[in-house]
């Protein structure tokens, strides 16, 4: 594994669809590094049924290596059945929050909704903790966010010369409410653009994160990892 020569100790493998679980549950039992989440995407939503909560409450509650429900959330910007979506997402939302498990949420195109969705599950107390994962918002909504409790995660995106309000976020975000990520195998980062993405170039999201936010890469090495201890709790 490349990832172990790059110095990464753990991560998480976000679920995107119900029938993946088996080969994540296998994957991880295969190599310490990976923990992983079980849940449905929001690109995913039409395959929600009566059974899909009962299937993530099993597979969460018999393996000590599942850490997160997810990725679940909203994705306005490639579909249209926002009410197929909102169906899938809040019993999962719920899920986790019995289960005392945190979340890892998809927003795309979507953040008022998600914003006003988390707001009124946290009114009955049943908002889970979690993370925005792959991050593309805006500052504002990044702030909405940290209000209501949530992480925020730095993809390769930010390394994107281009990507000026995430490089922002990115220099805004408090130390101890930030994770890194790679979502591989897409969106690699800056010098890998065109390439499959994988886990060992998280360094590369590490180091300009570093550089944006005026500190040294061992900082945002063990800011990133304490936080992400934090919210996933991996050996507890």
């Amino acid at each position: 594994l490349r990832l172990r020569s790059r110095g990464v100790k753990k991560l998480v493998h976000a679920c995107c669809e119900l029938a993946e679980i088996p080969k994540l549950k296998k994957l991880s039992h295969e190599f310490s590094e990976i923990y992983y989440s079980v849940g449905l995407h929001p690109l995913e939503a039409n395959k929600w049924d009566p059974s899909s909560k009962s299937l993530l409450r099993r597979s969460a509650q018999e393996d000590r290596r599942v850490v997160a429900i997810g990725e679940l959330g909203l994705d306005f910007f490639k579909s249209e059945n926002k009410t197929q979506q909102i169906d899938a997402l809040i019993p999962q939302m719920e899920l986790a929050s019995e289960l005392e498990l945190p979340v890892i949420i998809h927003c795309r195109d979507a953040a008022n909704e998600m914003i006003e969705i988390c707001d009124d599950l946290s009114k009955k107390g049943k908002c889970p903790k979690g993370v925005l994962h792959c991050w593309t918002g805006t500052p504002k909504e990044m702030m909405e966010f940290l209000d209501l409790g949530f992480y925020i995660s730095f993809s390769g995106i930010v390394t994107f010369p281009k990507a000026q309000e995430i490089h922002e976020c990115a220099k805004l975000v408090p130390s101890d409410k930030y994770l890194i990520e790679t979502d591989a195998p897409f969106l690699a980062p800056v010098p890998h653009r065109g390439k499959r993405n994988e886990p060992s170039f998280v360094e590369n999201v590490a180091n300009f994160m570093a550089h944006l936010r005026s500190t040294e890469l061992t900082t945002i090495a063990k800011e990133s990892s304490q936080n992400a201890e934090d919210l996933f709790k991996f050996d507890l």
